[in-house]
Formats: structure tokens, C-alpha cells, sequence
């Protein structure tokens, strides 16, 4: 079981601490992952020059892979601007006002619409269809927009995706890997899902209620130096009448909900989901543009998507350096650097997880806190998913030794590994969330991250009993 461990994956472990510090001290990574990068590189290669190409080559994978989250991001806020430049967004958040009207009540509703709709079409286009109705409403009933993104992105990014149980892709990669019927994995994690949902969003909305009573969290708190005020000329709100405002109002929904049925009709998930929702938010853009623009619609048009597109690369500037070396950690390095690993290696990140769970004791208890880990780790690549098999080949190990909890082990490595990667705690994988909402993402990090280690210590607790 035990895996060769090179210089390369101790510096890799060395900058993944000096990178999680500097978060916490909220300082800039962007330096630290560049030479991390470049120290990897010339350790791997030994050739200065390539290193030194590393660092671009990890930047443009970055971006490449990335990209199709920019664009929708920059779509969607390109779509919310002529909505609010044309009065239409007033309109539309209107009969919510009137139900949303007290923080508490935004923060569960949003989440728990969240919740609902990630579960049938995963979080990213769930974020662009909930962000663009409700961010507004629940700004005006007093909950900030970082309050806004961790709902979203805590109920989404954390509680939907971990289960996964309409979709099954998570459960059936952990199924495989410990060779155990999905059915099994998925009736395993029902309590620990629902354990670590509970514990965190409650930690979550504990917290954002002791800081919004205190004054340490407000209106501006955590605001991205992308998101710019939406001030707009009073001439501006004039654009079109109130019928055609009505009408657009309702027109809009009306086209994502077809796209909802799209989706559920064609099967179309993830990517595919969140193309749809892109393609109709472009739609929605030239046909409000050229009816409240007229003879200057052509000219509007380009505007707004450029102002959406200087927004989308303003956010993701930050993260594309930290997401350049975290991916170094996965399938990223060889093709950023080369082959350069050991003949037997999975890759840094899958390395030291496997290296990790063959040098500890096995019991029950070891045997949970070890998935756990494990899972944690495996997730800092920011996808959630590429590690996951690896959690389920160790539960089946740990689980033979031990002989018993295959199901409840392989289910808590999922948990663990999605909550930290798919979008909870690294900073790009949570960005949908914080773009949408304005804020940056390093902060919605470092609020869900008390909560996320809260619901993980919990529910591993509970996972002990239930093996």
C-alpha cells in the first residue's frame, strides 16, 4: 500500500501549509504559489528554462481549465446589468420581497432552494439560476451578500453535492473504487450527509448572526474589488415602460424554467446544465438590449458583455496562480511539467493520501478520522471528484481489516473530500458563489471554514458509532 514519497511531494506539502497560513493572515498567495510552482518545476526537471515555462504553462492550464466557469460568471453578470440598468431586476424581486423579509428567512430559503435544484443539475448552474432572482431580495431583507454566497454554496457546492443522490456520479466513482453496490454507499450516507449538513449550515447561521449582532459583519463585509456599485443615472431607469418591464419579468423566468425542463428532459448535468443556462442568459441579454437600447442596442450589447467579461477576469485573477499550483496535485502535473513522478504514483495529492492511511493503526476509530483525512486531501485539488475513487479504495481496505463499515467508511470519504474540494474551502472551486454575489472568494473561504471543521469533526464522530 505504501507509495514512494519524493522531494516533490514534501514541497508540495510545505507550500500547502505556507499557502493555507497566508490565507489565514489574509495576505496575497499569489508570490508563494508562484515559487512553489517554479520549485517544483526545477526539482522535477532540473532545467531552469523549462521551469521558468512551468509557471506560464501553469497559468494557461489553469485558465483552460477554469474557462467555462469565467465565461458563464461573466454572462450572467452582463445579463444582470441590463436588468438592473433597465429596471426590470425591480420588478422581478418584488413579489420575493414581500415573502423574504428578515435575514434568517433569506439565508434558509436560499439554501434550501439550492440544496434542491443542485440535486437534479449540480451546483455551478444552480448558482447562476438562484444568484441572478435572489441575491437582490435577500440583500434588501438585511443578509449580506457573503451570507448570500455561503447559503448557496453550504447547501449546494456542500450538502447536494456530497450526496449526490438523484445524479449518482459521486456515489458510483466511491461505489467502484471500494467495489461495493452504489445503493449500499448511497444508504450509508444518508445520516452522514444529513449530519454534516445540519452541523454546518446551523454553525454557519450561528455565526452570521453573532457577527451581524456585533457589527463585524455587515453590508460591504467581504465585497470583491471587482463587484462595483450599480449606481445608475436616473435616465437610465427609464428605458422601457412599465408593461415592458411586466413582461420581461415574467418572460425570464419563464425561459429558465424551460430550461430546468430542458435539463431534467435531456438529461443534460454539469457542464452541459450550465452551457444551457449561459446560452439563454446571452439570449435574454440582446433581446432586453435592442428593446430598451433601440437604434443603440448593437453598440450596448458588446458594452454589457464587456463590463461582464472585465468582471469575470477581475474575480478570477486572484485565483488563477493558487488554482495554477493546486492542480499541480492531480493529472495537471505531467501536463504542465512532464513525467516526471514515480512509475507507481496517482499523482502528489492521491500519493500522500495513500501514504497516509498505510502507516496509521487500524481500528474503527482510526479507520474514520483516517477517511476523513484522507478524503480532506484529496479534495485540495479543488475538483472534489478526482480523488474520490482513492477514498473508496481505502475504505475497502481499511474496512477488510477491520471487518466491517465498508459503506459508512467509503460514504465518509466522499463527504470530506467534496466539502473541502468541491466548493466549499478551496478558493476557485467556491467562486460560481462568490462571483455571483460579489464577494471574494479567499474571504467566503475562510467564513465556511469553521463551520466545514465543525459538520467534519461531527459527523466523523457519528461515523464511529454507525461502523
Amino acid at each position: 500500500m505504501g507509495v514512494e514519497l519524493t522531494a516533490l511531494h514534501w514541497i508540495y506539502v510545505v507550500f500547502i501549509f505556507l499557502i493555507i497560513g497566508f490565507m489565514v493572515l489574509r495576505r496575497d498567495t499569489t508570490l508563494v504559489c508562484i515559487i512553489g510552482i517554479f520549485l517544483i518545476a526545477i526539482t522535477a526537471t532540473g532545467s531552469l528554462s523549462a521551469s521558468v515555462s512551468s509557471i506560464f504553462n501553469s497559468f494557461a492550464y489553469a485558465i483552460t481549465e477554469l474557462l467555462s466557469t469565467i465565461l458563464v460568471i461573466s454572462i450572467i453578470v452582463a445579463m444582470s446589468k441590463t436588468l438592473t440598468a433597465t429596471g426590470i431586476n425591480d420588478v422581478m424581486i418584488s413579489p420575493f420581497s414581500k415573502l423574504i423579509r428578515t435575514p434568517a428567512l433569506a439565508y434558509w430559503t436560499i439554501g434550501i432552494l439550492m440544496m434542491i435544484i443542485s440535486w437534479f443539475f449540480w451546483p455551478s448552474p444552480a448558482v447562476a439560476l438562484m444568484g441572478a432572482v435572489l441575491l437582490p431580495v435577500a440583500i434588501r431583507a438585511g443578509l449580506p451578500a457573503l451570507g448570500v454566497a455561503m447559503a448557496m454554496n453550504l447547501f449546494g457546492h456542500g450538502i447536494a453535492l456530497s450526496g449526490d443522490y438523484v445524479i449518482q456520479a459521486a456515489p458510483k466513482l466511491t461505489a467502484d473504487a471500494a467495489g461495493l453496490p452504489v445503493s449500499q454507499v448511497i444508504h450509508a450516507s444518508i445520516p452522514l450527509v444529513a449530519v454534516m449538513g445540519v452541523v454546518t449550515t446551523l454553525a454557519a447561521f450561528y455565526f452570521l448572526k453573532r457577527d451581524l449582532k456585533s457589527g463585524k459583519l455587515t453590508a460591504s463585509t467581504g465585497l470583491s474589488t471587482a463587484a462595483e456599485p450599480k449606481e445608475l443615472p436616473q435616465s437610465q431607469i427609464n428605458l422601457l415602460s412599465d408593461g415592458q418591464k411586466c413582461l420581461f419579468a415574467l418572460l425570464i423566468p419563464l425561459l429558465f424554467a424551460l430550461d430546468v425542463a430542458a435539463m431534467y428532459i435531456l438529461k443534460l448535468q454539469g457542464g452541459d446544465a450550465t452551457a444551457l443556462i449561459g446560452g439563454t442568459s446571452v439570449f435574454i441579454l440582446l433581446l432586453i438590449t435592442m428593446a430598451s437600447h433601440k437604434n443603440e442596442g448593437l453598440e450596448k450589447t458588446t458594452s454589457y458583455l464587456i463590463e461582464g467579461f472585465q468582471f469575470g477576469f477581475k474575480v478570477f485573477g486572484p485565483v488563477i496562480p493558487i488554482a495554477a499550483f493546486f492542480y499541480l496535485g492531480d493529472a495537471g502535473f505531467i501536463k504542465i511539467i512532464g513525467d516526471f513522478l514515480p512509475k507507481q504514483s496517482h499523482g502528489i495529492v492521491n500519493d500522500l493520501g495513500v501514504s497516509l492511511a498505510s502507516v496509521v493503526p487500524l481500528s474503527k476509530e482510526v479507520g474514520a478520522v483516517t477517511l476523513t483525512v484522507v478524503g480532506a486531501i484529496t479534495g485540495l485539488d479543488g475538483s472534489g471528484f478526482s480523488g474520490i475513487s482513492l477514498a473508496g479504495s481505502i475504505a475497502a481496505l481499511f474496512a477488510h481489516s477491520i471487518g466491517a463499515g465498508a459503506a459508512v467508511l467509503t460514504a465518509l470519504g466522499q463527504i470530506a473530500a467534496i466539502w473541502v474540494g468541491g466548493g466549499t474551502l478551496i478558493p476557485w472551486a467556491l467562486i460560481p458563489a462568490a462571483a455571483i454575489c460579489g464577494v471574494d472568494p479567499f474571504e467566503l473561504a475562510r467564513r465556511n471554514l469553521l463551520p466545514v471543521l465543525i459538520g467534519l469533526v461531527v459527523t466523523t464522530i457519528v461515523a464511529m458509532f454507525i461502523i
